[in-house]
């Protein structure tokens, strides 16, 4: 097989990939969302830690009508492991972009359409359309063959899938807006950093200082009964967004809050604050409470949504509660 024509950064192997351990099967939520899910996978192909850039989950609130959307900021991959991120102008066709980049040793996160992800066949896949988000890591131009990072895994696409992610051939379209691509510089990138955690651990404050005012789990929940009847009239899909926008972030984000409180645990033996690891453990405990419930109401919304009564106040309580507690515990800890 030819492949002189490929360009790869990472030496990886498709068939062979072990995704992280955040995305094994008997987590309450295996999947967060399409840009979270994406750099826990490229940090871990990396040989970096992704926990130790977690703590922005510390800071996530309910928006009005849904909750946040979490991404890694691009500030707290450059403080933790030196990684720069930043927008690229896309003023050329996209391929080209992504072979110069790639071929100056960087990656790049760039906006494409699930239709073409043969990984989320059954789901997405020549089935809707929906924006999504990829890392490329091997382009083998000539072949037209694509090896990306993409949600929990490490996967492959060829053929007509090559060109549709990349918007050539029969899928050109000249009057299409160019999509959201990142640059992710790995020059300065920063291995075995001895002062890791303590870096985490200010990350941890900052986030903390930014945490809701107020439990967003109230917030959440006034919005929940307030779209109760509207949400009782619609289609399973209209369901599976909603649910994705509200239970789904809320407990994904929890659950990686979780682990982030467990990471710390083991390694925050510094002293710093007040307490001590069993004080991090009990906070793992809670913001797994929260995850577990918000999949509990994740499954009551869809009995609702086929005509059925559903409880939906006890969810919320054991939620509030549980958020209310995990927060008290890094205050304790880390706060002011």
């Amino acid at each position: 097989m030819n492949r002189a024509n490929e360009v790869c950064l990472l030496p990886l192997d498709v068939a062979s990939y072990q995704p992280h351990s955040l995305h094994a099967t008997e987590r309450t939520w295996t999947e967060t969302n399409c840009y979270v899910d994406l750099w826990i996978e490229l940090l871990h192909a990396l040989g970096l830690d992704p926990m130790a850039a977690a703590a922005f989950t510390l800071s996530t609130d309910f928006e009005g009508d849904q909750w946040t959307f979490f991404k890694f900021p691009p500030e707290d991959l450059r403080a933790a492991f030196g990684l720069e991120v930043a927008e690229l102008n896309v003023w050329r066709p996209l391929l080209d972009h992504v072979v110069d980049q790639m071929g100056l040793g960087r990656l790049v996160t760039m906006e494409t359409d699930s239709w073409f992800l043969p990984d989320t066949r059954g789901v997405s896949y020549q089935i809707a359309h929906g924006k999504s988000t990829i890392v490329p890591n091997s382009v083998d131009r000539s072949g037209r063959r694509l090896a990306y990072f993409h949600n929990a895994g490490y996967f492959e696409l060829e053929g007509d899938d090559f060109d549709g992610i990349f918007r050539l051939g029969a899928y050109s379209d000249p009057v299409a807006l160019p999509p959201y691509v990142e640059t992710v510089r790995l020059d300065r990138i920063r291995h075995n950093d001895p002062e890791l955690v303590t870096q985490a651990i200010e990350l941890t404050k900052a986030h903390l200082a930014r945490r809701p005012i107020s439990n967003p789990m109230a917030r959440f929940e006034q919005r929940l009964q307030h779209d109760l009847e509207w949400l009782g009239n619609q289609d399973i899909e209209t369901f599976h967004l909603y649910a994705f926008g509200t239970c789904r972030q809320c407990g994904a984000t929890a659950e990686l809050a979780s682990a982030f409180a467990e990471w710390l645990a083991v390694r925050d033996q510094s002293g710093s604050g007040s307490g001590d690891g069993d004080e991090l453990s009990l906070v793992a405990e809670q913001f797994n409470a929260v995850a577990t419930s918000a999949k509990a109401l994740q499954f009551a919304l869809a009995r609702l949504s086929r005509g059925r009564s559903v409880d939906l106040h006890g969810p919320f309580e054991e939620m509030s509660r549980a958020y209310q507690s995990a927060m008290a515990g890094l205050e304790a800890r880390y706060g002011d």
